[in-house]
């Protein structure tokens, strides 16, 4: 009974070290992290953030709905996270950098309508035809809504929240930018217009999901691969 508990005693730390290995990477190694997998942990992160935005300003640029959606966005997260599970990364820096990369899936299309409008979005004044939302609209945001006409006096689609304001009244004239070649709807225009700018909101999710990147590449260091080819036999 005894030779029993100590074997199982002896046996605990050696289980807890292989859960922490294989929950958050191994990271095998002494003093600062490999600068070979920081490079790759960067270039991972750099690769995967650059296809998740461009797709999405592709798709809006060209008209591609599927695309344009974040759709594209989301393969490419998936992409990210096939390469972590391939180089082994710990499974909760996986699911992090997943997590990470998915919101930046979806908070891209509208920065990539941003960016079309900056490049070829064109200025007009639309008159104010009713105004609706607020704060004391429950089943909004709080944004004020405004459902505008263009100087031909047809009703554009959507409802503008840019420049519509509390002291907003039906009659009035506000400004919006409309895309020329319509693949992407017309917004408000308020503020600075370019490409920079429009982009400039996905710069924390950037970050974070390169940081994760790194964290998770550097982690997966492993001193010595296991050897399935060739086992001793005993």
């Amino acid at each position: 009974m005894r030779r029993g508990r100590h074997s199982a005693t002896a046996a605990e730390p050696h289980l807890m070290v292989r859960l922490r290995s294989m929950v958050w990477g191994p990271a095998e190694f002494v003093g600062p992290p490999p600068i070979r997998l920081t490079a790759k942990g960067v270039l991972a992160g750099c690769l995967a953030a650059v296809a998740i935005i461009g797709s999405a300003i592709a798709g809006a640029w060209y008209g591609i709905t599927g695309l344009a959606a974040g759709e594209g966005g989301l393969v490419c997260a998936a992409l990210l996270v096939l390469y972590l599970c391939g180089v082994r990364a710990g499974r909760a820096l996986i699911g992090i950098t997943a997590v990470l990369a998915v919101c930046l899936a979806l908070e891209t299309p509208q920065a990539a309508a941003g960016v079309v409008l900056a490049e070829r979005g064109r200025v007009e004044s639309v008159v104010v035809t009713s105004v609706e939302g607020g704060p004391a609209d429950v089943s909004g945001n709080g944004r004020y809504l405004c459902s505008v006409i263009d100087r031909d006096g047809v009703p554009v689609k959507v409802r503008i929240w840019r420049g519509c304001e509390r002291t907003t009244r039906p009659g009035d004239a506000i400004t919006v930018v409309y895309d020329a070649e319509g693949r992407v709807p017309p917004r408000g225009a308020e503020g600075e217009r370019s490409t920079l700018h429009a982009v400039s909101s996905l710069g924390g999710w950037v970050a974070g999901l390169v940081s994760a990147c790194v964290v998770a590449v550097v982690r997966s260091y492993r001193l010595s691969a296991p050897d399935r080819g060739h086992r001793l036999s005993p």
